[in-house]
C-alpha cells in the first residue's frame, strides 16, 4: 500500500473500509487448486468466506469441481449467479427449509448433508419437489465435537436410512477432523466404508476440510475432496496455523487513528462493527501491517482501543492503517460490500451478495 493509495480510500470511499487485493486472491485461487491437483483430490471451496457469486466463479474456473455453502439461503445467491454442484454441509430441518431445497434442487444439483434421522426424514420431500433424487452425505465427528454422527457404526445405520427412503441416495461422508485428529478420521473411515460396502452401497464421495488443514491435503487414504474456505483471502488465524503468510493475506480493513489520548494510547475507528469480537485464540483482534508492535487491545462497537506500549514509531491522528483480522469470515459478513484493488489501483467495488443469509 502506499500512502497515496491510502489516502484516496479514506478520501473517496471512507474508513473503515474492507479492502481486497484481488492480484492476491487469484494467485490464492491458482495456489490451492494446485495443490488439490497435486494432491489428487476435486477443489470444493467453501463459499462461506467471500460470500461472492463473481469470485466462485473464479474459483469454478480456476479448476474447482463445485462449491460448499454452509446456508440454504447462501446457496439460492450461488446458483442465482451462475454456480452449480453445490454441497450444503449443514442439517436442514423443517418444512420451510425443505420446500426451498426441493425448488433448489430442481434447477441446480445440490448434495445434502445430515448426522441423524430425523433432518433424513424430511429430506425426501425435497427431492419429490424436485423431481429428482437428492443425494445425501453423512456428516462423521471424529473429535471437533460439533454436528456429525460420533461413531462409524452410527454412520452405517444412518447410510441404510437414507438408501431407504424414497428418492434419497446415499452419496458418502463429510469430515472435518482436527489438525492432528487425521489418524481418528482414517479409522473412523475405514471402518464406516467397510460397513456401507457391506450393505452394497458405494461412498463416491468423501469430503474433507478446510483451510486450516490444508497442511494435510490428500491425508485420508480415500478422500475425494477437500472443502478450504478462508484460503481465498487468509488470515490472521491463517498465519498463526501456518498455512498462509502475511503475503497471502489478500483481504484488509483499512481505518484512521482517531484520536491519541495518552503517549501510549490511541483509538481506530473500526470496532466490534467491522473487526468482530472473534479473536480466534489470538491476542489483540488484528495485526496492523504498518506498526506491528502495536496491538488492537479491545473494541467496542465503534472503536478499536490501541495499547501502543511496545511501539518504537506511533502512529498520528489521521493515519491510515491497514489490519489484517483475526478470523475475516466474519468480517465479510459484517459489510455489504468490499473494496477491490490491485497493486496501487481501485479496480471498484464487490457485493458481498449472501451476507446476512440466516437460514
Amino acid at each position: 500500500m502506499t500512502t497515496a493509495l491510502a489516502t484516496r480510500i479514506a478520501r473517496e470511499y471512507g474508513t473503515p473500509a474492507v479492502v481486497v487485493d484481488m492480484t492476491r486472491v487469484e494467485r490464492n485461487i491458482a495456489r490451492i487448486q494446485a495443490a488439490c491437483d497435486a494432491a489428487g483430490v476435486a477443489n470444493r471451496p467453501h463459499i462461506k468466506t467471500h460470500k461472492s457469486p463473481l469470485l466462485a466463479r473464479l474459483q469454478r474456473d480456476a479448476g474447482a469441481a463445485g462449491i460448499t455453502c454452509q446456508k440454504l439461503g447462501e446457496a439460492e445467491v450461488m446458483a442465482d449467479g451462475g454456480l452449480d454442484d453445490i454441497l450444503i454441509s449443514y442439517n436442514l430441518l423443517g418444512d420451510e427449509k425443505v420446500r426451498r431445497l426441493g425448488a433448489l434442487l430442481a434447477r441446480v444439483d445440490v448434495t445434502a448433508a445430515a448426522d441423524n434421522e430425523v433432518v433424513v426424514s424430511g429430506l425426501p420431500l425435497a427431492a419429490e419437489l424436485a423431481g429428482r433424487p437428492l443425494p445425501v452425505v453423512i456428516e462423521c465427528d471424529t473429535g471437533r465435537e460439533r454436528a456429525g454422527v460420533a461413531t462409524p457404526a452410527e454412520a452405517v445405520a444412518l447410510a441404510q436410512a437414507i438408501a431407504a427412503r424414497q428418492g434419497l441416495e446415499f452419496a458418502g461422508f463429510l469430515f472435518y477432523p482436527t489438525e492432528n485428529g487425521w489418524p481418528q478420521a482414517q479409522r473412523f473411515f475405514d471402518d464406516a466404508a467397510a460397513g456401507v460396502r457391506a450393505l452394497g452401497l458405494t461412498p463416491r464421495i468423501v469430503s474433507t476440510g478446510g483451510t486450516p488443514n490444508l497442511k494435510n491435503l490428500g491425508g485420508l487414504r480415500g478422500a475425494t475432496e477437500h472443502r478450504p474456505g478462508t484460503y481465498i483471502y487468509n488470515d490472521r488465524m491463517q498465519v498463526a496455523a501456518g498455512v498462509a503468510s502475511w503475503d497471502d493475506c489478500a483481504l484488509q480493513v483499512y481505518a484512521t487513528v482517531v484520536s491519541r489520548a495518552a503517549p501510549d494510547r490511541g483509538i481506530l475507528d473500526a470496532g466490534s462493527k467491522v473487526l468482530t469480537a472473534d479473536q480466534g485464540g489470538l491476542d489483540g483482534h488484528g495485526l496492523i501491517l504498518d506498526h506491528p508492535g502495536a496491538r488492537i487491545a479491545r473494541l467496542a462497537e465503534e472503536h478499536g482501543f490501541l495499547d501502543l506500549s511496545r511501539c518504537t514509531e506511533r502512529p498520528a491522528v489521521g493515519d491510515v492503517v491497514r489490519i489484517v483480522p483475526n478470523h475475516v469470515c466474519v468480517v465479510v459478513n459484517m459489510v455489504d460490500e468490499v473494496l477491490m484493488v490491485r497493486g496501487d489501483e481501485i479496480v471498484g467495488t464487490l457485493p458481498v451478495a449472501a451476507r446476512g443469509r440466516l437460514r
